[in-house]
């Protein structure tokens, strides 16, 4: 006579499995490996690196950074400046930023060049008016 083929239910698995990916149980006392061997710091680092890289072609490919900020905060990036994705991108609107302002300073600094020359060109043609007319009312009066 055969025996039944007795169950084994995962339905108390699936149910941890759950309760873990919502975070319970996984406490100090339920760790068994190192935080290295869990998860290992290079892992972390790959990661982040292709993130952040990813980010930083799509922005150039998109034309919102050019390739001098490109290049330097890919740079950064491998020199562990960035603690992740947001801090970069705060990174690129203070580079942006500071940039745009840097331009238009830029062209105040010229537009007041171009008056300044203006007006001392004004000034010398009044003086080359009133030293004309100085020697004319001389000439007139000889």
């Amino acid at each position: 006579m055969k025996k039944p083929s007795v169950v084994h239910s995962r339905a108390r698995v699936q149910l941890r499995n759950e309760a873990k990916r919502k975070g319970r149980h996984t406490g100090v006392g339920k760790r068994r490996g190192t935080r290295e061997a869990r998860l290992p710091m290079k892992v972390m680092w790959i990661r982040r690196q292709r993130v952040l890289r990813r980010l930083l072609k799509k922005m150039r490919d998109a034309k919102k950074i050019d390739k001098h900020i490109y290049h330097s905060l890919y740079m950064l990036a491998k020199g562990n400046q960035f603690k992740n994705k947001s801090v970069l991108i705060e990174t690129i609107h203070d580079m942006k930023s500071a940039k745009t302002q840097e331009k238009t300073l830029e062209e105040q600094a010229v537009a007041k060049k171009a008056r300044a020359k203006a007006r001392l060109e004004r000034k010398a043609a009044r003086e080359a008016k009133k030293l004309a007319d100085a020697e004319a009312a001389a000439q007139s009066e000889q």
